[in-house]
């Protein structure tokens, strides 16, 4: 089943978290990113084994806040958290999908990957430095195309975000300026724009207002019908962002090395890589006040690795490789009950 449009998705993430909350059953919140494949998973796990998933679809840094608190079996974030931090609060941290950040737009006559932006142009929008549509830096990447002479409407996060988080990463890395005025963190100071909460309101914002750019999970252009730009990468070749890009993007990660699965992907090298792709992550504890909510918290996420793939390759995110899915299972064995036993045992 194609998950539904995202026309309403407040309304629609709320009705997610009742429908799913009526059941008792998994507990989360966290990142908007991963928000539309997780939902399509709940659904169809719902459907086979009756057990439900209320997701708060809330932003990366209040689920970092709610699993530190204890109030939700697990916390969903795209930034993810340190080894140092994880050992120091007593959280696994382990990646579950894939997926590209993508500049949105709202330009009247200009389809999907019709212009193309590259990361330092893409700074200065950001930066209040380029505030024309046919600036002479955009005009120069884009020859042929008519760009209109309007005011470009800068459209961000409002909340902790771990797509505010990858995006910054990006842009502090393509522009020492944007590293040394803004940096890269959650939640910013953004020079310029109107705040948006989650992937939805950016999105919402956009495909509203006219003249507006901003950043969000493909799936949420996607499904919005939104209009993308393609972007130049760090080999300096005009890509847009499909599976093949992003998983390029992904190829080299070096997942065993780095403790707690934290790889970042953005700006990664090679021909055919998007430039802004990310990974999200889950985190639970180690000792888990309740061991039979991580253990069904686990099956759940046992079945996506092993079930999910083609949901999650139908929204364009990346499943993650067999190889990568064999080292979280190693990883859950650290989740244990107070008789010092793994509270899920892989069958």
């Amino acid at each position: 089943m194609r998950f539904m449009s995202y026309a309403v998705a407040a309304g629609l993430a709320a009705a997610f978290t009742v429908t799913a909350a009526q059941a008792a059953d998994i507990s989360g919140a966290g990142a908007t990113f991963p928000y539309p494949i997780y939902a399509k998973w709940a659904d169809a796990y719902k459907k086979e084994t009756g057990i439900g998933l209320n997701y708060q679809s809330i932003g990366s840094g209040g689920g970092i806040k709610q699993i530190k608190a204890k109030t939700v079996t697990f916390g969903a974030t795209d930034a993810p958290l340190s080894g140092a931090e994880l050992e120091k609060v007593g959280l696994v941290q382990f990646p579950m999908v894939m997926g590209g950040i993508v500049p949105v737009i709202n330009l009247e006559g200009i389809k999907p990957g019709e212009i193309v932006i590259d990361g330092p142009t893409l700074a200065k929008i950001f930066l209040g430095e380029v505030t024309k549509w046919d600036d002479a830096a955009l005009k120069k990447l884009n020859p042929g195309v008519k760009l209109p002479s309007s005011a470009i409407a800068v459209v961000h996060r409002s909340d902790g975000s771990g797509t505010t988080f990858n995006f910054t990463d990006y842009l502090s890395k393509v522009s020492p300026e944007w590293k040394e005025k803004v940096g890269t963190e959650k939640a910013v100071e953004w020079p310029v724009g109107i705040g948006a909460k989650g992937n939805e309101g950016v999105a919402n914002n956009v495909r509203n207002t006219k003249g507006s750019i901003g950043y969000v999970e493909y799936a949420y252009a996607k499904q919005n019908k939104l209009t993308y730009a393609d972007m130049m990468n760090k080999d300096g070749k005009k890509v847009a962002p499909e599976m093949s890009a992003f998983q390029a993007a992904a190829a080299g990660a070096d997942w065993k090395g780095t403790p707690g699965f934290a790889v970042i992907l953005t700006d990664q090298p090679g021909a055919e890589t998007w430039p802004i792709t990310a990974a999200t992550f889950i985190l639970m504890y180690k000792d888990p006040k309740d061991t039979a909510d991580s253990a069904a918290a686990l099956k759940f996420f046992d079945w996506a690795y092993a079930n999910g793939d083609k949901m999650a390759a139908e929204l364009d995110y990346i499943p993650m490789p067999d190889s990568v899915v064999a080292l979280v299972h190693e990883e859950w064995k650290e989740i244990k009950d107070t008789a010092g036993k793994p509270v899920f045992a892989m069958n």
